[in-house]
């Protein structure tokens, strides 16, 4: 795969720095997020450069079935437990559910932006 365009790349980058603590995104939304829809693989690999070396949120992204998909680059582990930490919850196939936890900007066309749900 080529390295995906610069400007692309500020995009998702941007987003990624965006997306709020406790709530996930799809790789496939994140690509339409930032223009390019169709482009979920581009946008993994872009991720795929900050894992252990950025301060961006680069776990809150994750596959369109509400799982991490970085098991089989081996640090699915890492990722899920990060994602737990701030509260987001797994079932016992290892998905969260997209309906409670996803997270659209609100500048964005579905304007889905909901604040997370409490934890009891």
């Amino acid at each position: 795969m080529t390295d995906p365009e610069p400007a692309f790349r500020d995009r998702v980058l941007a987003l990624v720095a965006r997306i709020p603590a406790g709530r996930v995104v799809t790789y496939g939304q994140l690509a339409t997020l930032a223009g390019q829809p169709g482009a979920a693989r581009q946008a993994g690999f872009v991720l795929n450069s900050l894992v252990g070396g950025s301060e961006l949120p680069w776990q809150r992204v994750i596959n369109a079935q509400g799982r991490v998909s970085t098991h089989k680059l081996g640090f699915g582990d890492l990722q899920e437990g990060l994602l737990r930490a701030e509260g987001i919850e797994f079932d016992s196939s290892g998905r969260c559910d997209l309906a409670r936890w996803q997270w659209w900007p609100e500048d964005s066309a579905q304007g889905q932006a909901t604040p997370p749900t409490p934890l009891l």
